[in-house]
């Protein structure tokens, strides 16, 4: 099973991946994309932290996260990912290689694609094209690539849903 759930800021998405994730079956394995770049963050973060049961193994990826997530394949049940979107600016702040290097979004697809079926992931990102269109280049082009991640994998998860004021609203169910 591979889940997609979508939501604004402070729309309850990471707590509903949380929560769907506790459900599936054990070992379970929850990678942290984001970086603390300032306190607010770093509070964020720690809220994050004290929601979850302690016993939850946490992994920090950065940019990562393609790895990591290969790496479950045989050792956990249940893997929460949270979030694409701090993971895709985690990957445009890396240098990046050559002209015919897969994006890091067909990067995560093909992984995603590959892992065995046994393994339920759910996948937390922001949805970000339901704003006003951002004034700079730069941010316009990270709102972009983000909607194109975010419809790649949605194309290959089984369940997408898009939390509005903390309630599930399900685009995709197989």
């Amino acid at each position: 099973m591979i889940r997609l759930v979508l939501g604004g800021d402070k729309s309850g998405k990471s707590a509903y991946g949380l929560q769907v994730f506790e459900q599936g079956g054990g070992p379970r394995l929850l990678l942290a994309t984001g970086q603390a770049q300032d306190l607010a963050f770093r509070r964020q973060i720690l809220d994050h932290r004290l929601a979850r049961k302690p016993e939850i193994q946490v992994r920090e990826t950065g940019a990562d996260l393609v790895s990591a997530l290969s790496a479950v394949a045989g050792t956990v049940r249940s893997v929460l990912v949270d979030s694409l979107d701090f993971w895709l600016f985690a990957c445009q702040t890396r240098p990046v290689g050559g002209a015919d290097d897969v994006s890091p979004a067909g990067q995560l697809v093909a992984c995603l694609q590959n892992l065995p079926q046994d393994i339920d992931v759910t996948l937390v990102s922001c949805e970000a094209g339901l704003g006003a269109i951002p004034a700079s280049a730069e941010v316009r082009r990270f709102v972009r690539e983000l909607g194109a991640l975010n419809q790649a994998v949605a194309a290959v998860s089984d369940e997408v849903c898009l939390m509005v004021a903390g309630l599930p609203l399900y685009l995709k169910r197989s």
